[in-house]
């Protein structure tokens, strides 16, 4: 769940913050004004002097106890949960193979072959990949997220011949019937511009960081925020929750599996499950490489338009 702070609450912390604010300030005028103070001798006076220094950053730090999310989340951009979550991506560069999966409430479950890849470039952050059914048919995706974390995706949908821009309209579309979108391919909120830093908590025997970014007036997103908890030892998530814009209804994923292959984390499978809802879907990693040297020709989504042609 994600932790909120009532308004009413957080008004009553923020006047006694500044109520104890200019009451300490008058006290340190005052201090620093009295004769007594003047008038004392050398090896005193540098005493003073150090109390003088400490007086405000005591106040600091008790204006740290007092709202602790605030300090936090203005340097939201130094954090390091941040900053190691936007590396990682900066350095992505892999192939994969695996399995989509739907699993019902009953335990049913639908497989769907998964193929994908994915480069940083200086532009920012490709990603291809061919879900394959039990049938023939298939859906193969690019998109593409910019260095500032604007997205966009062309797509080659079941009956289609060549590919074509995927509208917003569709980004929240269940893909292949599963609990991930089209938008969940990729974790753009990273670099989205209001990013939170909440305070640290544990997640399972996981210490964590807890990030919650919100996107801008400039990002596309079906999502009014996403929040992350952050493995602190290793800077991979291990557990996300995102909530949908209009309906507030929440999104669950999370990460199994945890391991470094080649000095880079990643996870062998990921759950996505809509709270409320039964059933819930899998993405599992079953092979690939961490560091595949792709390049730009390895992205060209024709190349799936072609193949379908000529098998037809």
């Amino acid at each position: 769940m994600i932790r909120q702070i009532a308004p009413q609450s957080s008004r009553c912390i923020s006047t006694l913050a500044v109520h104890i604010d200019m009451t300490f300030l008058r006290r340190l005028v005052k201090f620093s004004r009295s004769r007594k103070l003047r008038r004392s001798p050398g090896p005193r006076a540098g005493n003073c002097g150090f109390a003088t220094v400490q007086a405000p950053i005591a106040l600091l730090l008790l204006l740290t106890l007092v709202q602790p999310w605030r300090a936090f989340a203005t340097n939201a951009d130094q954090d390091p949960a941040l900053t190691g979550s936007r590396q990682r991506l900066e350095k992505l560069d892999y192939r994969m193979t695996g399995r989509l999966t739907r699993v019902e409430a009953n335990g049913k479950r639908t497989n769907f072959k998964f193929v994908g890849k994915a480069h940083w470039f200086p532009e920012g952050l490709r990603l291809l990949c061919e879900i394959s059914g039990p049938g023939s048919e298939k859906t193969s995706l690019l998109l593409h997220m910019s260095v500032t974390g604007q997205v966009t995706i062309k797509a080659i949908l079941p009956g289609q011949k060549t590919a074509s821009v995927l509208p917003f309209e569709r980004w929240n579309d269940r893909l292949l019937g599963t609990d991930f979108s089209y938008e969940d391919m990729v974790e753009n909120q990273f670099f989205w511009k209001n990013q939170e830093v909440l305070p640290p908590e544990k997640y399972g025997a996981r210490d964590c960081f807890v990030l919650k970014s919100k996107p801008g007036s400039q990002d596309r997103t079906y999502y009014d925020s996403v929040t992350s908890w952050i493995d602190r030892g290793i800077l991979y998530p291990v557990h996300v929750v995102k909530t949908l814009r209009g309906t507030g209804q929440q999104k669950e994923f999370i990460y199994y599996g945890l391991r470094q292959v080649g000095g880079v984390w990643s996870a062998t499978q990921v759950e996505a499950k809509l709270q409320g809802k039964p059933g819930s879907s899998l993405l599992v990693i079953e092979g690939g490489s961490g560091r595949a040297n792709l390049r730009a020709k390895d992205f060209d989504l024709s190349q799936f338009s072609v193949a379908g042609e000529e098998v037809k």
